[in-house]
């Protein structure tokens, strides 16, 4: 079966095997970041409804999940922001109803949790990972280009509103833009802000490709262990591709089964991959390039768009 919001299970640098749940349309996003990977926001909004019909989604989870398929986390995540999907709080009620030994993850850009109302929401995931990549207003505005009359005081205040009755876990990610917000006056409010939240941990991440706009400079590895010596005594950790080498390399013995896993449920783009296997578009064609030798998989042209499918599709 093709499923339509669903997309993996894709191994993950961060999560593990993580199905991912897409809960809006494609670039959906009260931000615009200037490192968005998934390109720049199409509808620039902080509109709360049901992009994504709630049916729809409970119909694809109850065919996938009874299969009993093998999983470290059901993660609401996507190209673009899930907690501007009114209905994230029933989906998240239906699969603790429902698949209670899966555990559930969201991956979101913090700003509405000042939220009363999506701080409830939300509070029965396992595992949160919201980003903070500024505390003052000027680089918040330079990174994330929010939309109108967004405060970054208030989302910093309304992370660590949420984290006093959150009882699961977490993990606070800082995404390094070197010469933009790695500056030392802006390091010293992003860890007062940490000290106000209080995450069970901290992930320092960097560019791994390239963002919406050219010419941002990648932080170098030197550059991010000082940021983590810096956040101490906090737990941190640095997620970004150049220092996983170990861990990716494992990752990529299970690339060849995840991308036949995905087009067996529809044919995807060189982008679709990219975005499943969380790498670059030249990495994901060297695959499927290779797959094409191999006879794993064929390519058909559509609409001008290569398109990946089974050899006897």
């Amino acid at each position: 079966m093709a499923f339509k919001y669903l997309f993996g299970p894709i191994p993950s640098r961060r999560l593990g095997i993580s199905l991912g749940v897409d809960l809006v349309p494609h670039k959906v996003c009260n931000l615009n970041c200037l490192y968005c990977e998934s390109g720049k926001t199409n509808k620039h909004t902080n509109e709360r409804r049901e992009y994504v019909l709630l049916k729809g989604i409970i119909d694809e989870l109850n065919t996938y999940l009874s299969e009993n398929p093998n999983l470290d986390y059901i993660t609401f995540s996507g190209a673009g922001e899930p907690t501007l999907n009114s209905s994230i709080g029933k989906i998240i009620q239906f699969l603790k109803a429902n698949y209670p030994t899966y555990k559930t993850a969201l991956i979101t850009n913090s700003l509405l949790f000042e939220s009363e109302i999506l701080r409830k929401e939300v509070e029965n995931v396992d595992l949160i990972l919201p980003s903070l990549d500024a505390a003052s207003q000027e680089v918040f505005q330079k990174i994330n280009r929010p939309v109108a009359n967004i405060k970054i005081e208030n989302v910093i205040n309304g992370l660590a509103l949420f984290n006093k009755v959150f009882k699961g876990k977490m993990w606070l990610e800082f995404f390094v833009l070197q010469g933009i917000n790695d500056m030392e006056n802006e390091l010293i409010a992003v860890k007062k802000a940490i000290e106000k939240i209080k995450p069970d941990k901290i992930q320092i991440n960097t560019l791994d490709r390239p963002g919406t706009q050219a010419n941002l400079n990648t932080a170098s590895y030197t550059r991010l262990l000082e940021i983590k010596d810096f956040f101490k005594p906090f737990t941190v950790e640095i997620v970004s591709r150049q220092s996983e080498t170990k861990h990716i390399n494992k990752l990529e013995q299970d690339f060849h089964t995840s991308i036949l896993d995905a087009i067996t449920r529809r044919p995807c783009s060189e982008e679709d991959i990219s975005q499943i296997l969380t790498i670059s578009k030249e990495e994901a064609l060297l695959l499927l390039n290779n797959m094409i030798e191999q006879g794993a998989i064929r390519r058909k042209i559509q609409n001008g768009l290569n398109f990946y499918l089974l050899p006897n599709s």
